[in-house]
């Protein structure tokens, strides 16, 4: 299921989803340990003798966010229970601590008794084995534990301070579904202790008067010791939760409106996805610089593994757009980290765990019993390029001094060696990670990573090594040119295949990644092929539906859900692919005119969004629902630098011009 609520600080991540319940707690990296595994955090109500969980039928939602923030804002109502519920919940800005608030209203015009329950399944370091949950009456809280992982469960009910409900017990053992059946009939055990395979349930009884309010806050602290999460709940009571949560709300919304009206040609709804694409952005971001590719832990039902990895393309391509946004702390981190995991020959492997050790992978060491270096050599090249539009966004010279020998020297000098007799790169796999081969992609994100490494070479005085690096760019344009490109059928190929001696046998479907040719200054997004393959691209790969949205090839099969009717569906639509025939309309533009063909194709987008502002990775052909992982950390990175592509591009036009033309606004016909 989809994670419609993520929030956080860069060490604690949680995520809800779209029935509000929380499904995900990684602490202390983001993405990596989740101690619920997925399982659902139960809520449920009680209101005179009558109970219901959140996942049964009844509820009435709005699940959002505080404007600006990573404070959620839920509204909840079931008419049965004649009770409204107005949730809002957040991690402290700096704190690993996790606020739960819930306020109740009586509908039915008289005083209630109205009981909340909170579930806690915490499997420790992604294994229920060996775990202890245990009530503390000095602290009057729940402490769950195992080795140096400590978690304290306390609350407030307003008045009183401490849990004075609650029961633990066993969970998935034998016959026991777990403690969470205990809240059923509104009364909690007080077992004050469990271990093995435990969960806990924590009550706050609310009386309610007619029409009226009452409230509680629970709070989740994580430690590495006792002490530690003893400290964080002495730190919350002399604070008070409101005024943590306070100071967490007014924190993200400085965050993400620090570069005040960059957005302002884009209509309000667009600029406000935006803001909330950066925030989920930094949900999705560890604080010691690894960008996590996603956090739907949902998804290891179908792969046997997650998408809570550091891919070095993605992470560059999101650093990209947090540069556009004016978010350099962040993007230091990013690069600060993969000058720590790069290969000392200058290199990227598959991916990475966000504490930087290798992740998982699937790409192998021998093919036909040779020896293959396992890489995505647009991985490589893609932090060489987005390194450099970083530097030329805030030419951070001490920062570049010790990132030039890993970050730009040496990955520079392998690319320059991983190259055939005509200068293009020698195989490896697709940004899609799906076939080997020389790709487009890759050819357009390696010619971007040279001319990158040849200007910070020539602003550092290396003017050797910069003419090296311009001359095998020259070198592989002119080769992709000539092996890619074809007057005749007014495309470039997909991939090559080398077949010896030079040539190659070429692979002509239609690939969205054709972007990389523009985005990377391969080729001019005005260049008559360009022009051209764009076209059929956007003709071919267009979803035939009325979802519409651009597939990444044709007949693509993963997730697939057309599979006869390929000419009307090609694939899943994907945010991505549709936005970068958003951003092919932008780098084009010449004037007002053609930058506002962007425009629906951002809309469109924004249409795929849940009501939360989180993207998926790709939505279902005839219905638009979310397939594969949600949020995708890239498909907010692309929304989010096409805006603010759209909107510099609109400012150089009206610098053009001499004359200010009114902003778009509106949905498009």
């Amino acid at each position: 299921m989809p994670r419609d609520l993520p929030i956080g600080n860069g060490d604690m991540l949680v995520a809800y989803d779209r029935l509000f319940q929380l499904r995900d707690l990684y602490w202390p990296h983001v993405g990596m340990p989740n101690h619920t595994q997925g399982h659902p955090q139960r809520f449920g109500v009680w209101a005179d003798g009558d109970f219901v969980w959140l996942d049964q039928p009844g509820w009435e939602r709005e699940l959002g966010y505080v404007e600006d923030s990573l404070v959620t804002n839920v509204r909840l109502r079931h008419s049965r229970l004649g009770v409204e519920l107005t949730c809002r919940d957040a991690v402290d800005y700096y704190s690993p601590v996790l606020f739960r608030t819930v306020e109740v209203r009586d509908l039915w015009g008289r005083a209630r008794d109205i009981r909340v329950f909170f579930h806690v399944d915490l499997s420790i370091d992604e294994s229920a084995i060996g775990d202890t949950v245990n009530y503390d009456p000095k602290l009057s809280a729940l402490i769950a534990y195992k080795d140096n992982r400590y978690f304290l469960i306390n609350g407030t009910e307003g008045r009183t301070w401490g849990i004075t409900h609650w029961a633990t017990g066993a969970k998935r053992i034998g016959d026991a579904e777990g403690t969470w059946r205990d809240a059923e009939d509104g009364h909690l055990s007080r077992n004050p202790i469990a271990q093995g395979s435990v969960d806990a349930v924590v009550g706050f009884h609310l009386a309610a008067p007619a029409n009226g309010t009452a409230r509680a806050c629970l709070w989740l602290a994580a430690g590495t010791t006792y002490a530690e999460v003893k400290a964080l709940d002495d730190k919350v009571r002399t604070k008070t939760p409101d005024r943590m949560m306070l100071r967490s709300e007014a924190y993200w919304r400085l965050w993400c409106r620090k570069e005040p009206n960059s957005l302002d040609p884009l209509p309000e709804r667009l600029q406000t996805l935006a803001r909330r694409s950066a925030l989920t952005i930094r949900t999705q971001s560890d604080n010691r610089g690894a960008i996590i590719a996603a956090n739907d832990y949902d998804i290891t039902h179908f792969a046997g593994d997650t998408y809570s990895y550091m891919w070095p393309r993605d992470g560059a391509l999101v650093a990209f757009a947090l540069t556009l946004s004016g978010q350099s702390d962040l993007c230091r981190r990013f690069f600060s980290f993969c000058a720590r995991v790069i290969s000392p020959d200058g290199y990227f492997l598959h991916k990475y765990n966000p504490t930087g050790t290798l992740a998982s992978s699937w790409h192998p060491w021998m093919m036909d019993s040779r020896r293959t270096l396992p890489v995505q050599q647009d991985e490589t090249a893609l932090v060489v390029w987005a390194f450099r539009q970083h530097f030329t966004m805030f030419r951070d010279v001490e920062f570049l001094r010790d990132l030039y020998a890993p970050l730009v020297v040496e990955p520079g000098n392998w690319m320059m060696s991983y190259r055939d007799s005509n200068g293009l790169p020698l195989p490896s796999w697709d940004l899609w990670e799906e076939r080997r081969g020389i790709h487009l992609f890759t050819v357009a994100s390696v010619i971007g990573a040279l001319e990158a490494a040849a200007a910070f070479s020539s602003d550092l005085g290396a003017f050797d090594r910069a003419a090296e690096y311009t001359q095998g760019a020259t070198q592989m344009r002119e080769a992709m040119v000539e092996h890619f490109w074809s007057e005749e059928r007014a495309q470039f190929a997909r991939m090559l295949t080398p077949l010896g001696g030079g040539a190659y046998r070429q692979d002509w479907t239609l690939d969205s990644s054709a972007a990389g040719l523009f985005k990377f200054g391969a080729l001019p997004a005005g260049d008559g092929r360009v022009a051209r393959h764009m076209h059929r691209l956007k003709d071919a790969l267009w979803c035939k539906t009325s979802v519409g949205g651009v597939a990444r090839y044709h007949n693509d099969y993963y997730h697939q859900v057309e599979r006869s009717d390929t000419a009307r569906v090609p694939g899943n639509p994907w945010i991505i692919c549709t936005l970068w025939l958003a951003q092919w309309h932008v780098e084009r533009a010449t004037t007002h005119a053609e930058l506002e063909e962007a425009l629906p194709l951002l809309h469109w987008a924004a249409d795929r969004a849940f009501a939360s502002g989180v993207l998926p990775e790709q939505c279902h052909p005839y219905t638009g629902e979310p397939i594969s992982v949600s949020p995708l950390t890239w498909s907010h990175s692309t929304f989010l630098a096409t805006c603010q592509l759209y909107a510099r591009r609109h400012r150089a036009l009206v610098s053009s011009d001499g004359h200010q033309r009114a902003a778009p606004a509106g949905m498009p016909a």
